[in-house]
């Protein structure tokens, strides 16, 4: 992403620099991330823990990768989830940093493990708004 001014004060925004000291390190530079949703149902049988593992480390090792988490539902009924688990959320500082993901030789290799493991899929990548940054 190239740097630019932020209007409400003329601070440089960066990638790296999403708050501004004069605004109380209110976060008002609303820089748009990039996510990547992931659903699934893993087949009978899967180790789970060891492709989260794996996933994880993937995670870890691309500099495009923003933020990378994960969770399982334990909320749903099972009629509203519809079999899907797990949910795994990547987020990226744009598309062409996720772009960037999609074709690493870690995410290709890793692909090729995590995807016979799973039984359906649901995939969602998209740009997001900040409407209210965290506290």
């Amino acid at each position: 992403m190239t740097p630019k001014l932020c209007p409400s004060c003329t601070m440089t925004i960066t990638p790296d620099n999403f708050y501004c000291a004069n605004m109380e390190k209110k976060l008002h530079h609303a820089m748009g991330s990039f996510n990547h949703y992931v659903i699934v149902k893993f087949k009978d049988g899967v180790e789970v823990e060891e492709l989260i593992q794996g996933l994880e480390k993937m995670a870890s090792e691309i500099d495009q990768v923003k933020s990378f988490e994960w969770g399982k539902d334990i909320e749903s009924h099972e009629m509203l989830r519809q079999g899907f688990t797990h949910v795994f959320l990547m987020a990226f500082n744009g598309k062409e940093e996720f772009n960037a993901f999609q074709t690493h030789p870690n995410h290709v290799e890793f692909s090729g493990v995590f995807s016979p493991a799973i039984e359906k899929i649901v995939v969602l990548d998209f740009p997001s708004k900040l409407v209210k940054a965290p506290a």
